[in-house]
């Protein structure tokens, strides 16, 4: 009887274990083809020679933002929008702004930050912004946008 249980109890937390995973895995499936198209049309465009990375921006217009090196061996990102128009799409050099480190610096002089829960690049109507999400030392979720251009602030989304 005992061998039974232990087996039910086993099949169930396997079954359950499969089935999450199978979930997460066709969850993320638009993202990952929306992500190879993009990826794709950066470099038909002649955008980029090669991309080392994508992920998907949510601002007022969702974008993907592209990362690679052009022709020149330059260090770029690309933000392609969710339609794929290739006229719509945006560029920008990483070596003419901020980088990551640097935003992370910015937010951290100004804001008591208990948790950095995601640093992206993305593209707004200011223009290309760093989204920086953090939980503050009150565990409350924080978004803050600074402009790539000079690390200046654009917009901040405080005490969620």
């Amino acid at each position: 009887m005992k061998n039974w249980i232990l087996f039910s109890v086993g099949f169930v937390v396997s079954l359950a274990l499969v089935i999450t995973a199978l979930v997460l895995w066709k969850a993320d499936a638009p993202f990952n083809e929306l992500e190879q198209k993009a990826e794709d049309l950066a470099i038909s465009s002649n955008s980029l020679a090669a991309v080392s990375d994508s992920y998907v921006y949510n601002g007022q217009k969702p974008y993907i933002t592209v990362f690679g090196v052009d022709e020149d061996g330059k260090e770029k990102a690309i933000f392609v929008p969710i339609s794929l128009e290739e006229n719509l799409i945006q560029e920008v050099f990483l070596q003419d702004g901020i980088t990551k480190k640097q935003a992370l610096s910015v937010l951290s002089k100004e804001t008591n930050v208990h948790e950095i829960l995601q640093t992206k690049l993305g593209y707004e109507e200011a223009g290309v912004v760093w989204e920086i999400t953090y939980l503050n030392d009150a565990d409350k979720l924080n978004y803050v946008y600074i402009l790539f251009e000079d690390g200046q602030w654009w917009k901040r989304i405080s005490n969620m």
